[in-house]
């Protein structure tokens, strides 16, 4: 028997993972990349997965992002992204997420750094050990990027 648990996301916002490595990376998994609805559940709405390698370099990274805003998609998942960069560079990667949600996506971030990502984060969701998901509010942390 498979189980669907459906998984809200503000279009225009960036939410941030946040908890243990190991339940973020099973939330990520979980969602189905191809089953993506639009609020009401009737319509499909594209769904794209960024991702990195190890020997990414940053600007490559960023043009992954970039693309994003070109190919369509509603829904953006953003899947370590930032993996095994400098903070410095983690920020530029970061940074140039918000004008693909303020774009019309929803942009779910699992960071290597969830902290560094709230930087850029309208929202969190929680996710713990046993599954749950929490939404939290994140207020104003710009001041986590200086």
């Amino acid at each position: 028997m498979e189980v669907r648990v459906g998984l809200r996301l503000p279009v225009g916002d960036v939410t941030v993972l946040l908890g243990p490595a190991a339940a973020r990376r099973r939330v990520m998994a979980a969602l189905d990349d191809d089953s993506g609805r639009c609020a009401s559940g009737h319509s499909a709405v594209r769904v794209h997965r960024v991702a990195a390698t190890a020997d990414d370099d940053v600007d490559r990274r960023i043009e992954a992002i970039e693309a994003v805003r070109e190919q369509g998609a509603t829904i953006v998942l953003v899947d370590r992204l930032t993996e095994g960069l400098a903070a410095p560079d983690r920020r530029a990667v970061l940074a140039a997420l918000r004008p693909v949600a303020t774009g019309g996506r929803a942009v779910l971030v699992d960071d290597d750094d969830p902290v560094a990502a709230l930087a850029v984060a309208d929202g969190a969701l929680r996710a713990d050990p046993a599954g749950g998901l929490t939404a939290e509010s994140v207020g104003d942390l710009g001041y986590l990027a200086s």
